[in-house]
């Protein structure tokens, strides 16, 4: 059996239709409850209280991890009292890319390489999802504000992330192993509401915004901290973090999705 949290998320709820479709047995974690395929049961519980995952992970073999509450040991010691066997990782490309901002899912990638388990570590670039912060002004104005206008990064489809968590949850040769997810290609945010518009066949205006006009609506959802270290990958990113990785192709044995085509898939979200 296999317990994926986060299984209400972009690509925790993915992860569950895959593995349904494929026929496995699943339980799917979550604060809330949500609709699920058929078959999937869902258990309540928080990362936040390692205690609340006894039932969830009762009787499964593997996991997948969401990086949630402050307590990773305590979940990883869960999880193997519990008899799982393999963990797979979901984190961030910052824990390797900016270790110091990026401590919480460092702090996860150290419990689980310790944790004596069957390990492998995703690390994703930013999610073309992120976007979808734009559908509300595309559809009332068709217009897309974002900061550092031409600096380009390889975002990924979250389904690519959630196709590879799958595939490494089921098969062997993953352990020790961690993949950077990227997209195929580094892309602007000029680009992306380019793209938009074009998928939408009618032109998206975009607007520049300074990083402290950013910055003020950032902070309406996010912490300060996820605020300063989001802005400093978006506008002074690495090499590495502008580097597309051949990760998706190793595991999946085809390229990642490049954004125009998310845009496409995804055109609804942005029309009036």
């Amino acid at each position: 059996m296999f317990v994926i949290t986060g299984a209400t998320g972009n690509v925790g709820a993915e992860v569950v239709r895959l593995l349904a479709a494929a026929g496995e047995q699943v339980t799917a974690v979550s604060r809330n409850p949500a609709p699920q395929p058929a078959g999937v049961r869902h258990v309540a519980a928080d990362l936040g209280d390692p205690a609340s995952l006894e039932a969830a992970f009762a009787g499964a073999s593997a996991l997948l991890l969401l990086v949630a509450g402050q307590e990773p040991e305590a979940v990883m010691k869960t999880a193997k009292e519990a008899g799982i066997r393999r963990v797979v990782l979901l984190s961030s490309q910052g824990a390797g890319t900016r270790p110091g901002q990026y401590a919480h899912p460092a702090a996860f990638e150290d419990a689980v390489r310790a944790s004596g388990l069957e390990w492998t570590i995703l690390r994703p670039s930013g999610f073309y999802t992120n976007t979808l912060a734009w559908a509300g002004s595309v559809r009332a104005r068709q217009a897309a504000a974002a900061p550092f206008a031409d600096v380009a990064l390889p975002f990924i489809d979250p389904a690519d992330i959630a196709e590879v968590a799958a595939t490494v949850l089921r098969q062997d040769g993953h352990a020790g192993r961690t993949y950077v997810l990227t997209g195929p290609e580094p892309i602007t945010p000029r680009q992306r509401a380019a793209a938009i518009g074009r998928a939408l066949g009618a032109e998206v205006r975009f607007t520049e915004q300074s990083r402290e006009e950013a910055r003020t609506e950032m902070s309406r959802f996010m912490p300060a901290e996820v605020v300063e270290a989001t802005l400093d990958v978006l506008g002074a990113p690495t090499a590495a973090e502008q580097q597309v990785s051949p990760d998706v192709a190793v595991v999946l044995g085809r390229p990642a999705r490049t954004f125009a085509g998310w845009a496409a898939r995804h055109a609804a979200a942005f029309r009036p």
